[in-house]
């Protein structure tokens, strides 16, 4: 997962159900997305001009959709970026292990839907950015 590029990272849409009294949208692994899941978090109540995540994973993949409002996910592979606005419930961005990712530029009453291949597990982190470069060049 170390040679994985910013370009890895597809915007996929979920598919959409619609009818007079509103909208659903499934997610099912392996069916939607490229990955089966074992973790489901939202983040939500972000103070303005805060950020989240900045960080890698060198297993888990994410894939982060924006349930309500918008923000941007600033994705790095250690030499190109890229920045995704994620503003409708039924697309989300996949993010496979080692890619730097954060989240940035929340509106009002944002929330970011994380769908995780793997429990939460501390050592699969990678929290500082020199580490996460040192990482992706070892070949």
């Amino acid at each position: 997962m170390k040679n994985i590029k910013v370009f890895d990272c597809p915007v996929i849409e979920v598919p959409k159900v619609s009818n007079r009294a509103g909208n659903i949208s499934i997610v099912e692994g392996y069916q939607n997305l490229p990955f089966d899941f074992k973790r489901i978090f939202y983040i939500y109540d972000i103070p303005a001009g805060e950020s989240r995540g900045a960080h890698a994973h060198k297993e888990c993949h994410q894939f982060i959709i924006a349930a309500s409002g918008s923000f941007e996910v600033s994705i790095d592979d250690g030499v190109n970026k890229k920045t995704v606005t994620l503003n409708r419930p039924f697309y989300g961005l996949h993010i496979p292990p080692g890619i730097w990712a954060h989240e940035l530029n929340f509106s009002s009453g944002a929330i970011c839907l994380v769908v995780a291949s793997h429990k939460y597990d501390e050592k699969d982190y990678i929290r500082n950015y020199s580490e996460f470069l040192e990482w992706k060049s070892l070949k």
